[in-house]
């Protein structure tokens, strides 16, 4: 299954089923969010969950694209992406959790023709202040599915106060052989979908109270549903990735991390960010500034006017985004760092080596000049 079948496949489902879709169009939250981007399918829907009546109503389904800066520094395994999409579906007071697992189970299954044999879930197990997560744990086993109970790692909160509850994890086994082991003692279980059950709201004093009406959340990581129904070691792999990957104009050791990067920057880009010194711009800036580090530890003579038009407006197309300033943006950001690299090349030579961890800080904040780059200016 491709791409757009996947994400046909997993609307199709569930608006059949009475939800309706939902925009998930922007990395921008809206306006008074704190968030510099939007990190979750549920973030948007954050008002809804906790009582507001939706105006669709209380199905609904959506497809949304997410930023995560926390998972800078594990781009480049198999899994983990700087700018990712969730497919999404909501319960906002209409049914309950183990209504929502059946259906994740049909979906997977029968939608798309996951071995149910590959299956494994992790449930709530229980702790001091609430019981095992019954409703669950006894809806897997109707359906013949192993179940793994846990503690807090099956345990969703938004915070340290606000709706939380249980949650169950679905898991494929990605090994060559059988499957063996459980989803916490064998990293080959990867996840590909959480449902979440919010039944209580936290207090300051840690306590909980149950909700009068309890939501359903669930989020299912489309590049990683890619990967594992094409059969890929990679989300790089994929149709949706590869791309990128083979049309790099440029012999790096680090394909995948200038993959992402240049990816994401294109799509933050698109979104109406512009590099700068501070929030939004500053996240886009890093990514461009390590990609081209990545580059030049290579080759200095690396730009990326020399990236292919086709993989920028194929993304954009993907994202359903209209942007005529992309290269633009990015050659006057290749220029702002070079021009800073040649001026920092003066500075740094002036150090001895080993450089202490005071010379990277005063490098940083008198002179303007990351870690990164003090390390690629040495190696220069």
């Amino acid at each position: 299954m491709d791409t757009r079948h996947v994400i046909d496949t997993f609307v199709d489902f569930f608006t059949s089923r009475g939800h309706q879709r939902i925009t998930g169009s922007s990395l921008l939250p809206p306006p008074g969010d704190p968030v510099l981007f939007t990190t979750s399918g549920m973030h948007p829907l954050t008002p809804f969950l906790e009582g507001r009546p939706h105006p669709l109503g209380g199905r609904l389904v959506n497809v949304q694209r997410c930023l995560r800066t926390t998972d800078l520094d594990e781009v480049g395994d198999p899994s983990h992406l700087t700018v990712f999409e969730m497919l999404g579906s909501w319960s906002l007071r209409s049914y309950d959790g183990p209504q929502s697992l059946r259906w994740g189970y049909e979906l997977l299954c029968d939608g798309f023709g996951v071995d149910p044999g590959l299956l494994h879930v992790t449930v709530f197990g229980g702790d001091d202040q609430v019981g095992p997560d019954v409703g669950s744990l006894e809806t897997w086993r109707s359906l013949g599915v192993p179940v793994e109970l846990t503690g807090s790692e099956n345990w969703w909160s938004n915070g340290p106060t606000g709706p939380c509850g249980p949650d169950s994890e679905m898991f494929v086994w990605t090994g060559d052989g059988p499957p063996t082991g459980t989803p916490t003692t064998d990293d080959r279980w990867m996840e590909v979908w959480n449902h979440v059950m919010m039944r209580y709201r936290r207090h300051e004093d840690g306590g909980l109270t149950p909700l009068s009406d309890s939501t359903v959340d669930t989020g299912m990581g489309l590049e990683r549903l890619l990967m594992f129904l094409q059969g890929k070691r990679s989300v790089f792999e994929t149709d949706l990735l590869s791309p990128w990957v083979d049309g790099l104009p440029w012999d790096v050791s680090e394909p995948r991390l200038v993959v992402d990067h240049l990816r994401s920057g294109v799509v933050v880009i698109g979104d109406g960010v512009t590099p700068s010194t501070t929030g939004r711009g500053y996240v886009l800036r890093r990514l461009l500034r390590r990609t081209l580090t990545t580059l030049w530890r290579e080759n200095g003579s690396y730009t990326l006017s020399d990236l292919p038009e086709p993989l920028v407006r194929s993304t954009l197309t993907h994202f359903d985004q209209r942007s005529d300033r992309v290269f633009d943006v990015l050659e006057e950001e290749e220029r702002r760092f070079r021009s800073l690299v040649t001026r920092g090349r003066g500075v740094v030579s002036r150090y001895r080596d080993p450089l202490t961890e005071q010379d990277f800080r005063y490098l940083h904040e008198t002179h303007g000049l990351p870690r990164d780059l003090v390390v690629l200016l040495r190696d220069l």
